[in-house]
């Protein structure tokens, strides 16, 4: 026998409970709070101890903030439920401090008979910033020769040859200089390029800085204890503190600093 009647325990059609939509809270995003009827674009979000709210803009600029319950919005009409846009995953970045393409899921090489000699310990620690990854692509070492004094006795010592390139970077490196005199003629596997700066320093760009130039020093003055007397830096430790976290990236350096270090490590990787 059929129920003419259906489930009389059922309840009426109308009366059940209706779906109702979730919808991501993108930027501008326009809706009506259903309780007030304030319509407003969405323009940020806010927490507190009573849960995740949305910031809304209307069109004389009036923001108001709004819980984000269910179904407490309206969108033509029609109540939905809000819930913010999940976080996104910043973006790796596709270039190292240099500017070369970033290696992903670089791998520690084995390190190259072949090295790159520098000056001192701001040298080292300036090109290790710029071109740290570089060179651990191509498992080049950077050593620091505490002084270009010390060039004849390490090159004796290491005794470069085929396989055993090094590559020096020299400060101060203009004619007639003393710096150009120690580094002449020291054969076809060794190559030296520089810039014309009196210290490492004064190759990093002043606007990196937050100065208009740097000062001039007479001669016969310590070069960096003039500089930080003259810009009030301290002593030549925070000095150099202020000059090392300005760079990050081949856009604080002067050209002449760039070029030589990347014709540096083109010398020590280029197949023999």
């Amino acid at each position: 026998m059929v129920d003419r009647y259906g489930d009389i325990f059922s309840g009426h059609p109308r009366a059940a409970k209706r779906t109702v939509p979730v919808v991501t809270a993108d930027r501008d995003l326009v809706v009506e709070d259903a309780a007030t009827g304030f319509c407003g674009a969405v323009v940020g979000f806010d927490r507190s101890y009573d849960g995740e709210f949305v910031k809304l803009e209307d069109a004389r600029g009036a923001v108001r903030l709004f819980a984000m319950r269910e179904a407490a919005f309206l969108i033509d009409g029609e109540p939905v439920t809000l819930v913010k846009p999940a976080a996104q995953a910043q973006a790796k970045p596709v270039r190292s401090a240099s500017g070369s393409t970033r290696v992903a899921g670089l791998r520690a090489k084995v390190a190259k008979t072949s090295r790159i000699w520098v000056e001192g310990v701001h040298d080292a620690a300036l090109v290790e910033r710029v071109w740290g990854h570089d060179l651990r692509v191509e498992g080049v070492v950077v050593e620091h020769l505490e002084g270009l004094d010390n060039l004849a006795e390490r090159l004796t010592e290491f005794a470069p040859g085929p396989g055993r390139r090094v590559g020096v970077l020299v400060d101060h490196l203009v004619t007639g200089s003393k710096e150009t005199q120690l580094t002449t003629g020291l054969g076809a596997h060794v190559l030296v390029t520089g810039h014309p700066y009196i210290d490492v320093w004064q190759a990093v760009r002043p606007s990196a800085v937050g100065i208009e130039a740097w000062p001039d020093i007479p001669r016969g003055e310590d070069w960096k204890t003039g500089i930080c007397r003259r810009l009030g830096w301290g002593t030549p430790r925070d000095g150099w503190r202020r000059v090392y976290e300005a760079v990050d990236s081949f856009r604080d350096l002067e050209a002449p600093l760039i070029g030589a270090v990347e014709r540096l490590i083109d010398f020590v990787t280029e197949p023999q």
